[in-house]
């Protein structure tokens, strides 16, 4: 009986109705990243584990500068045509964006290319660094498409088809190929399989957006968007962007560096594993971005704020459950990736209570960029940048992974709460759980 009056109420409510269908897709990409995590760890070395985390870090924090946060804004255009009835524009933003992001991605490989080898692996106390930064470069452009082709998919109302592309099609080439690679014992190439798959993400999904794009209805109107607004539109999300990946990233060169890849492989276990926690946070948010933007651009407070107390709400009291399970466990749920593995722990209790806290900050990671307050959004995050950087820099070589979990921590604590505090003073919309 009570499983009929949900369906009731998810049939009756959009919202949660959508919030729930995306959240499904991505418990599904969550529980397929998890099963191939168990592959790798059972299948591969700690070591070369840890050298795919580390060249997927770098992939990550570079690409989200070359970028120029083109995956964020394209959803802020969206909303933005969409209540001006010019949704048909969207097709030669993307196209202004494709054309800026291959600028950025081969202007990224040459500076890669003039730097001396010798002084980056001599950094790294590592031989093989500078030649998995150098693939990374050369794979950026299309990890950087593959991105805004999902967001742009999503823009055009394919929701499902994006969170397809999100959560389990972009690890299907890695899986493929690391299966094939332990067939042929060539387990040495698991990081070149892992950068070639996006070249053939980047092609499909491709494909995809012109196909979609063909069916768009076009309208004439006297509506554009020239490269120079879509490029300080971006921008600002694009040093955001950055600013959270390198709050990915910093703890996994840090590890590195003083510490080794076998370090890298265990800590990056329990980053992975609170993925199952944002996951409920991103697909929430992402389903909802594109409706703060419209709301607020039509300044529909009402709607608004019943959008972001819905959020938070939902939010929350998915992500508590989820958590009090995983803290019980924490031993058992390691201990199944390989009994070495257990060395995490501490890290992977600090973050995944951590990102619990966090969750009760609703919709404030996405707020700012789709209202049009990407500067003071793009301020915070650089002020917690450096904070992470100082805590990562002098924690990870006393403490280890310990230090670079506390670090991630507060970092996230910090600039939630200064965005809710923000967002507060701005809009008198309480975003914290209420």
């Amino acid at each position: 009986m009570k499983i009929n009056i949900i369906f009731e109420k998810l049939s009756r409510n959009p919202f949660l109705k959508q919030s729930f269908a995306t959240l499904l897709l991505r418990v599904f990409g969550v529980l397929l990243l998890f099963g191939f995590t168990v592959l790798l760890t059972k299948s591969y070395s700690p070591k070369l584990v840890g050298q795919y985390d580390f060249a997927r870090s770098f992939l990550i924090s570079v690409s989200s500068i070359c970028m120029l946060g083109f995956d964020q804004s394209i959803l802020y255009f969206k909303g933005k045509l969409a209540s001006d009835n010019a949704i048909s524009e969207l097709k030669k933003i993307y196209a202004k964006m494709v054309k800026m992001l291959f600028a950025t991605s081969v202007l990224a490989f040459i500076i890669i290319l003039m730097i001396d080898d010798e002084i980056v692996n001599g950094y790294f106390s590592d031989s093989e660094v500078y030649l998995i930064f150098l693939k990374g470069a050369a794979t950026l452009f299309f990890y950087g498409l593959s991105i805004l082709n999902t967001e742009v998919i999503r823009a055009l109302d394919k929701l499902y088809i994006a969170e397809l592309f999100r959560n389990i099609l972009k690890y299907i080439p890695l899986i493929i190929g690391s299966i094939v690679l332990l067939y042929w014992n060539k387990e040495n190439y698991l990081v070149d399989v892992f950068f070639w798959g996006f070249v053939l993400l980047a092609i499909v999904s491709s494909a995809l957006v012109l196909h979609y794009f063909r069916k768009v209805k076009i309208v004439k109107t006297a509506y554009s968007i020239s490269s120079k607004e879509i490029f300080f539109k971006s921008y600002p999300i694009a040093i955001s962007s950055m600013a959270m990946f390198l709050l990915m990233c910093f703890d996994i060169m840090f590890l590195k560096k003083y510490r080794n890849d076998e370090t890298v492989a265990f800590y990056s276990i329990g980053v992975k594993l609170m993925t199952i926690v944002s996951v409920v946070i991103l697909s929430i948010n992402i389903t909802i971005s594109a409706k703060i933007s419209e709301y607020f651009s039509s300044e529909n407070k009402a709607e608004l704020t019943k959008t972001l107390r819905n959020s938070s709400r939902l939010i929350f009291g998915i992500t508590v459950p989820v958590i009090i399970a995983m803290c019980i466990f924490s031993e058992n749920i390691l201990n199944f990736f390989g009994h070495q593995y257990v060395v995490a722990q501490q890290a992977f209790l600090i973050l995944i209570i951590g990102q619990g806290i966090c969750s009760a900050f609703g919709a404030a990671p996405v707020y700012l960029n789709m209202t049009g307050r990407q500067h003071a959004f793009q301020v915070i995050l650089i002020i917690t940048v450096i904070i992470n950087f100082i805590m990562n820099r002098f924690l990870i070589p006393v403490y280890g992974m310990n230090g670079a979990a506390i670090a991630f921590v507060s970092s996230s604590f910090f600039w939630n709460f200064m965005v809710a505090i923000i967002i507060y003073k701005k809009d008198k919309i309480i975003v914290f759980l209420n």
